[in-house]
């Protein structure tokens, strides 16, 4: 049988045993969180408000990703439209490519729950050309975030289907 005092030496040791635990795992977790601050990322399927706009309202889906970190960064974001106009059989299928940016990110800037970034690129199709000034304003967060593309006198306002933006 164990002595009352052993039984809490026992206890007391355990108790350190798990705090010591617990203080590892929180210090490993800040020192991610250290390494990743001014990071700024995001990917997935997103939706433009409105579609094409009036008169024939064609939905519009986007395929974006973009990155930016230790001041540097890119930006990638293809619209597709359906070919099939709506009402017909495959008209759900996105599969024409309306416009394409690519483009280098030369600032990113986090304002509460946004990040306005901004940089040039090449766009095709829809507002075509090279070296052309784009912002764009991302909110946080999973299906439901926001991202506003402004680009060749262009604004698309985009809610985020799946994927992430993080910063």
């Amino acid at each position: 049988m164990l002595t009352r005092r052993l039984r809490r030496i026992l206890v007391v040791a355990a108790v350190l045993a798990v705090g010591a635990l617990a203080w590892t795992m929180l210090a490993q977790a800040s020192t991610t969180d250290r390494e990743q601050a001014g990071a700024i990322r995001g990917g997935g399927t997103s939706l433009v408000r409105g579609g094409t706009g009036s008169p024939s309202f064609t939905p519009v889906t986007t395929n974006f990703a973009f990155s930016w970190k230790d001041g540097t960064g890119g930006f990638e974001c293809l619209a597709l439209v359906p070919s099939v106009a709506a009402g017909k059989p495959g008209s759900g299928n996105f599969d024409t490519n309306a416009m394409y940016v690519t483009g280098s990110l030369t600032s990113a800037h986090v304002r509460g729950q946004s990040a306005v970034l901004t940089g040039t690129a090449t766009v095709t199709g829809l507002g075509a050309g090279t070296d052309a000034p784009f912002t764009a304003t991302v909110t946080r967060g999973g299906p439901g975030a926001t991202l506003v593309l402004e680009i060749s006198g262009l604004t698309f306002s985009e809610i985020v289907l799946d994927g992430e933006i993080r910063f």
